[in-house]
C-alpha cells in the first residue's frame, strides 16, 4: 500500500530532514584520519538528540548504531565500533531521524583526506547519478524511469548499479512501499503522483553489481572488494516537481 502525504505530512518530514542534513554536516566537519566510526557514531546520536529528535536506526531490526558508516568496499549498514578511519578512505554516512512522528533519511559517501583519481570519479558518478534520479521524480513519469536514468549514466561512465538493495518510501515508518529500483526501464512501474515521498539512494560500484553480506548480518560489501559509494536524498513528487527534503 502506497501512502500519499499531504503538504502537513510533507512539511513535518522536511523537518526530519533539516535534522538529517545538518547532521551529516556536523559529521563531516569532524571526520579525521584516526577517529574510531564508534565517535562519530556517538557525535551523531547526541546532536540528533540535542534537536528533540531520535536517531532512526537505533534499535531498526536489531541494528545497534545510531548511523551507518560504511568504509571503501562496504555498501551500506556498516555498523560503528572500534575500527579506525585512515587518510585516503571513503566513508558513507547513512543518517535516519525521527521528529514529530516522521523520518527523514540521507546518506552521502565523502573522502578523508586525499583519494585517488578514480575514486574520486567514482564518487562524482555517484552523485550525478542520485541529482539524475531526482529529476526523474516528477508528477506524471514512472518509477522506472529514476532507475534507467541512475542506471544509464552509471554503466556509460563504466561503473555498476547495486540491484540488491534499493531505495523506499518513507513517512511515519521508515521503509514503506513502495521499493524504488536504481536500474530498469523507462516508462514501467508506478506512476508517480503528488504526495509520494521516497528516498532515493544510488549504490554505485566501481566493479561488478553483486554484493554479499558479512558475518555481522548487517555489513553488505561488494563481491569484488573494489569501493562503492552510496548518496540519498529523502524527495517529495510535487504538482511543481521533486521536492529535496534533506537538503
Amino acid at each position: 500500500m502506497v501512502y500519499y502525504k499531504s503538504p502537513q505530512e510533507i512539511e513535518k518530514i522536511k523537518a526530519a530532514g533539516a535534522i538529517v542534513s545538518s547532521t551529516l554536516k556536523m559529521l563531516f566537519e569532524n571526520l579525521k584520519p584516526g577517529m574510531t566510526t564508534k565517535k562519530l557514531d556517538e557525535l551523531a546520536e547526541e546532536y540528533i538528540r540535542s534537536h528533540d529528535a531520535a536517531p532512526s536506526f537505533k534499535g531498526y531490526n536489531g541494528f545497534p548504531g545510531s548511523i551507518c558508516v560504511s568504509i571503501d568496499d562496504e555498501v551500506v549498514h556498516g555498523i560503528p565500533g572500534s575500527r579506525v578511519f585512515k587518510e585516503g578512505q571513503i566513508v558513507g554516512i547513512d543518517v535516519g531521524v525521527l521528529k514529530s512522528g516522521y523520518h527523514g533519511d540521507s546518506a552521502w559517501t565523502y573522502p578523508i583526506g586525499d583519494i585517488d583519481d578514480e575514486t574520486e570519479k567514482l564518487m562524482k558518478v555517484g552523485q550525478e547519478c542520485l541529482k539524475l534520479g531526482i529529476a526523474q521524480a516528477k508528477a506524471g513519469n514512472r518509477l522506472g524511469d529514476i532507475g534507467h536514468a541512475i542506471q544509464s549514466y552509471a554503466e556509460g561512465q563504466g561503473f555498476s548499479v547495486v540491484r540488491d538493495l534499493v531505495g523506499h518510501g518513507i513517512g511515519k515508518k521508515l521503509h514503506e512501499e513502495p521499493q524504488v529500483p536504481h536500474y530498469g526501464k523507462a516508462n514501467t512501474g508506478l506512476e508517480l503522483k503528488p504526495g509520494l515521498v521516497i528516498a532515493i539512494e544510488p549504490m554505485i560500484n566501481a566493479g561488478v553489481f553483486r554484493v554479499r553480506m558479512l558475518d555481522d548480518n548487517w555489513t553488505i560489501v561488494t563481491f569484488d572488494g573494489k569501493r562503492s559509494v552510496h548518496f540519498e536524498h529523502t524527495i517529495a513528487v510535487t504538482e511543481n516537481g521533486p521536492m529535496i527534503l534533506t537538503k
